[in-house]
Order: structure tokens, then sequence, then C-alpha cells
């Protein structure tokens, strides 16, 4: 048995740099297209605005200028951070998001940009890179910072890096070295260390030396905080009692989590709320599908990206249509309410952002709040597509 199952691992291993370009991308068979839903967007909001109001954004002068507002704080652990960060998964990844080194400037542009806006936390993870390009996510943040402190005074935002559960990781001392190489590549400590993904589903010994792990990188400094990822409402619950047992507080935990990834995420969101977890949600924009830049099956992106968004485009549309509706009464863009809608849900979503117009864009989702009635709405059509987008094939239950 454990020989099969170190197989199974072995086997994971060898795809898993596909598997880290691919979270939330494998798809079940097609099902019947629904047909459009009702546009329920003005009388519903138009009712429930009565008694709710209609909200509005902090500063009216900038309504609808993307990056105009400043991010506000808040925290995870005793971490203070922003309450939207950006996901760099894409700064290194050339087979998903198509990235070459000529992006770097512009990157460091994107970097800029944010970190001025009061953006405090970066994501990334070892396995971001593809090829000879492994690390390159971390590479470049740790260029980045070190660039941008030298001009701006020192000024260091947070970052969340993720160890990848790889089958020869089978020690505490093999996820320090991990955790080690990391902070060389990004040229300073760790602030917030995570666990990529459980291997309870696959090879459950693991997991035991994953959590012993994540308490040797907190006692030993080598991480301000410690997290998960992709871990379900049970698996949640023990991996906090352990460490708690340890003296070793558990930070956050980083699910895929959107307008096309709900339930697993509500069920989640209950018990870090129950045990003082902040959730990070990644993936807010459900891969691109929910930026409203595709809609139809004509103008889709290349790569794999381009196969899962021709199966899904058009059961999604009566969603972006809702979306486009709250957009425009907001003077927002379908994006912007997009990642709005998981702040509101009190999450940390982590957009990408691998261009100026990207970074701008999601910048302007902060600042302001959907009304309850907005949300209700959104809530509702999403309820309406026939299928959401399929978690990570390591998501424990």
């Amino acid at each position: 048995m454990v020989a099969s199952r170190a197989r199974v691992a072995l086997m994971l291993a060898i795809g898993v740099k596909m598997l880290s370009c691919t979270e939330g991308f494998l798809l079940p068979p097609s099902l019947p297209r629904p047909n459009k839903a009702p546009n329920v967007v003005g009388v519903r909001m138009s009712f429930l605005d009565g008694f709710f109001g209609k909200g509005k954004d902090k500063e009216e002068n900038m309504k609808g200028k993307p990056g105009a507002a400043m991010c506000k704080e808040r925290k995870i652990g005793d971490l203070v951070v922003s309450e939207m960060g950006i996901g760099t998964w894409s700064w290194g990844n050339q087979l998903l998001w198509g990235y070459n080194e000529e992006m770097d400037d512009e990157l460091q542009q994107v970097f800029n940009l944010c970190v001025s806006k009061g953006i405090r936390l970066f994501d990334t993870g070892d396995s971001y890179g593809t090829g000879r390009l492994n690390g390159q996510s971390e590479k470049l943040l740790g260029k980045f910072m070190e660039e941008y402190a030298r001009q701006n005074g020192g000024v260091y935002p947070n970052i969340g890096t993720k160890f990848a559960s790889y089958p020869w990781r089978l020690t505490v001392g093999s996820m320090e070295k991990a955790c080690d190489e990391s902070a060389e590549r990004l040229r300073r400590p760790v602030d917030i260390g995570q666990i990529h993904w459980s291997t309870a589903n696959y090879f459950p010994w693991q997991e035991r030396v994953l959590w012993e792990s994540l308490v040797s990188l907190y006692k030993s400094g080598r991480c301000r905080a410690v997290g998960v990822s992709n871990y379900g409402p049970q698996q949640l619950r023990k991996i906090h009692a352990f460490l708690q047992d340890n003296g070793v507080p558990l930070a956050s935990n980083q699910i895929q989590y959107s307008l096309l990834s709900r339930t697993v995420g509500e069920e989640v969101k209950e018990v870090c709320d129950e045990l003082g977890i902040a959730m990070i949600a990644y993936s807010p924009l459900g891969l691109g599908l929910l930026s409203g830049r595709y809609q139809s099956k004509d103008d889709l992106p290349k790569g794999p990206r381009g196969f899962v968004f021709r199966e899904r485009v058009e059961e999604v549309a009566p969603l972006l249509e809702c979306l486009r509706e709250v957009a425009d009464q907001r003077g927002k863009t379908i994006a912007q309410v997009a990642i709005n809608w998981c702040l509101c849900k009190d999450t940390i979503p982590i957009p990408g952002a691998k261009s100026l117009k990207q970074a701008e864009e999601n910048l302007g989702a902060v600042g302001w709040r959907l009304t309850m009635s907005e949300v209700e709405v959104l809530d509702l059509a999403a309820k309406r597509v026939p299928r959401e987008l399929v978690q990570n094939i390591f998501q424990t239950k």
C-alpha cells in the first residue's frame, strides 16, 4: 500500500508544474447550456436599496477611475496587510499566462504602482515558474522589492509564499530547506509561509510532516506567520487544532473563490470565521472568465485557458450580463465588481496583474463596496450558472 501511494505521489510530482499552472482548471463533461437569466438587477436592487441605501464610492470625484483609491489595511494573524493582495502566478508562467522575460520591466512598474496604492500583500509560490524559470515569481518579487525599497525609504510589502508538497519533501528539514531557498530568491525572510496543498487525499502520512514543518518554520523565526492552501473545512479544523496544541497560530487558508467557485468557499469561510483564520481568495476572476474580456467563442485566450473557456463562455454569459449591469450603474468594470464581491464576503482577493492596465483595473476594485442588494443579485445570478469551476484537485474536504 505504501509503495502504491509512493508511486501515485511520484506521478503527481512529475505533473506538478502543469498543476501549478492550472489551479481550478480541470472540468467535468459539458452540461446543457442554460437560457439567459431574466434581467432582475434593476427591479431587485431598486426594491432592496429602499431599505439598505444605494451605497456610494468613498471618493465620488474618483468614481470609475481605476486605481484612484488607496487600499485599506487589514490583518492576517499579527501581520498588517491590505484588504486586497496581488497574485503573481503569471510571473514566470509561460504555459498558461504566456510569460516572457521581456515583460519584467513592466512587471516592475506593476509592483511599484500597487505598493504605492497601499497593496501590502503579494502572493507567490516556490513552484511558480515554467521549466528553467522555476522560482521566477519569487526571484522577480525579490528584485522588485529591493529596487522599490531603495527608492522609497525601505518600504516593503508582506510576501506570502507557498511550499509545494513534493513527495520528496518527507522531513521537517526538507521543508525548512524549501523555506530557506524561497527566502534566498525573495532576498529577505518569508512573511507568510504556507503549505501549497494537502497530501491527505493521496499520501496521508506525509501530511503530519507538513504540519510539523509549519511549527518549525514559525518557531525558528523563518516565517512570521504560517498558513495553508486548498484546505477544506474538515482538514482545516484538524491542522488548526494541531498547530494550536503546539502553540502556533494558523493565520490563513487560501482557496479558489469567486462568483464561479462559491460552494466550497462558503463552507470554508464559516470555519475560518469560527477559528479566526483569514481566507485568501485566489482566482477571484475565475481564471479570467469574470474579467469581461472573453464573451464569445470567437474571442478566447490562447493555450489551455482557451480550451477551458470554450466550454464555459456561453453558460456564464447571463452572469456576465448581471455583472455588467451592476458595473454600469456603478461606473466600474465587470472585473472590479467581481473582485469587490469577494471583498464584500470578507475575504482577501489576490487577482493577478501582468500589465499596468490590469493592475490599474484591479486597484479600482477597492475604496468602495457593493450594497447588500447588489451582492444578493450577484449571488442569485451565480447560482443560475449550471457548473462552478472545479476546485484544485488537491482541495480537501
